[in-house]
């Protein structure tokens, strides 16, 4: 059971924070659709691939103090950041992992929106089927959002690029 709790807690050891709950939802998506071994199972969602389990497992360490979830008011949302606690690394200390280094992975996500973040993970949801029909089903499932050729164009590379990483 806290293998995957310690997966995650490496996971945010790797980063100095990650602001957004949709965005860590789709970082660790996008992590294991690059083979990275995070075990959380995924629907898709309203906002694409999301997990259930990730959100209570992220819950259940911010109880236990190894993850701070810090809520700050926006305009019209709230936005959360997340870190790892002196107390996630000192448990890490006595973990041992079979995780790769993840430090290019989740800087390269780091640097994009959530947005863009949602339109990769969706497309790496419909990975199976032929590009032309990844592309029809993002424009459907994604209407709201007015992806274009080219963010799809770019998508596929951003893709491309990140399962390069060793």
């Amino acid at each position: 059971m806290l293998e995957n709790h310690a997966k995650l807690m490496q996971f945010f050891s790797s980063t100095e924070e990650i602001v957004g709950r949709k965005k860590l939802q789709k970082m660790i998506y996008i992590l294991k659709k690059c083979e990275i071994p995070f075990e959380e199972r995924y629907q898709f969602h309203f906002y694409g691939p999301y997990s259930e389990e990730l959100t209570l497992r992220v819950e259940e360490m911010c109880n236990l103090g190894f993850v701070t979830e810090t809520k700050e008011e926006k305009k019209n949302y709230y936005q959360y950041r997340y870190q790892l606690t002196d107390s996630g690394r000192d448990f890490l200390k006595h973990y041992e992992m079979d995780l790769p280094p993840l430090n290019e992975h989740i800087d390269m996500m780091n640097e994009r929106s959530s947005r863009f973040l949602e339109l990769v993970s969706t497309m790496l949801f419909f990975e199976d089927l032929p590009k032309e029909e990844v592309a029809e089903k993002v424009f459907t499932v994604k209407s709201a959002q007015n992806y274009s050729d080219e963010d799809i164009e770019e998508g596929w590379t951003f893709i491309e690029t990140i399962r390069g990483i060793h």
